[in-house]
């Protein structure tokens, strides 16, 4: 028992003592905590509305809300005023024989209808728009139907001539011009291609871009090899794509490396490769001779064949 006791209080003596310097840095940080806490109570100000401006403050928005309420009812007690006597007007007109595509306002005014519907049959008309029969009086917006039904019998439309009558052709039986392209790709400028289907801005100045650092086409096929042009859009434009203006050539005896690399065709390896074996074997005579480079591939002599001169 002795022995718990006393490691008991040579745990208490070695963790839980402090020296002064600890003592004084609790304290330090204690004063710190308080005040951090105390800072923001000590600086607000406090905003209250008092019980009298509560007081005024509720009283105006009761009145507001009685205000609204009245200008509600009254707006929906003429409303319903109104619907009434566009429902019951036409049932005190008087009835006799009209054409609907000559009966002046007066007339409808006549029969009984409301002032919203003879306007709207006035623009109607005066847009061009005519009734070739009774039953296109109903087709007029917020033509009551009872109004129609009592009016029916009393409807008298004169001929209308074939040239008034509309003229309707369904979309199927309609022939559209089919616009034909026909673009020489040495010439084009990018608002030519931009015709073209699927053929956007960015595409048509890629074409031509790839165009001038070729010096010109040889064959509509060679835009296929534009950056980012999709075969199947390809396939779509080339049967309009034609070529007409040779494209530049370059004097193989003359160029130097720095200008022959410039070529979409010939790499800086190939450029270099060129230029050697001219120093080497003197001017070329034909283009067998760039045969005897051996980095030059049938393939590749045969894209320059149209680019090259001697």
């Amino acid at each position: 028992m002795f022995f718990v006791y006393m490691n008991w209080r040579q745990f208490v003596e070695s963790y839980l003592s402090f020296s002064k310097k600890d003592r004084i840095g609790i304290f330090i940080i204690v004063v710190i905590i308080v005040i951090i806490y105390l800072l923001p109570r000590l600086f607000a100000k406090e905003e209250s509305i008092s019980f009298i401006e509560d007081k005024e403050l509720y009283a105006i928005v009761d009145t507001l809300n009685i205000k609204q309420t009245k200008e509600y009812e009254k707006d929906n007690e003429t409303g319903f005023q109104y619907e009434t006597s566009i429902k019951n007007d036409f049932s005190k007109g008087e009835l006799f024989q009209f054409d609907p595509n000559a009966l002046p306002p007066e007339g409808w005014r006549k029969l009984g209808l409301n002032e919203k519907t003879i306007a709207t049959i006035s623009n109607y008309r005066n847009k061009g728009g005519k009734f070739y029969k009774s039953e296109d009086l109903k087709k007029i917006w917020g033509l009551p139907k009872a109004f129609y039904d009592r009016v029916e019998k009393y409807i008298t439309i004169s001929t209308v001539s074939d040239n008034e009558k509309p003229k309707f052709t369904p979309d199927k039986y309609v022939t559209k011009e089919k616009k034909v392209w026909d673009i020489e790709i040495n010439t084009a400028d990018t608002s030519a291609l931009i015709e073209l289907p699927g053929i956007g801005s960015k595409l048509a100045m890629r074409i031509i871009n790839f165009r001038d650092k070729l010096g010109g086409f040889y064959s509509p096929e060679q835009i296929r090899e534009t950056y980012g042009l999709a075969d199947s859009t390809f396939e779509k434009i080339k049967s309009y794509l034609h070529v007409n203006v040779p494209a530049k050539k370059i004097n193989v005896n003359t160029a130097t490396k720095d200008e022959l690399k410039q070529h979409p065709y010939i790499k800086w390896n190939l450029a270099n490769a060129i230029v050697e074996y001219r120093t080497q074997h003197g001017n070329y005579k034909s283009f067998e001779d760039l045969n005897n480079i051996l980095i030059m591939d049938e393939a590749t002599l045969n894209k320059l064949s149209h680019y090259l001169s001697f």
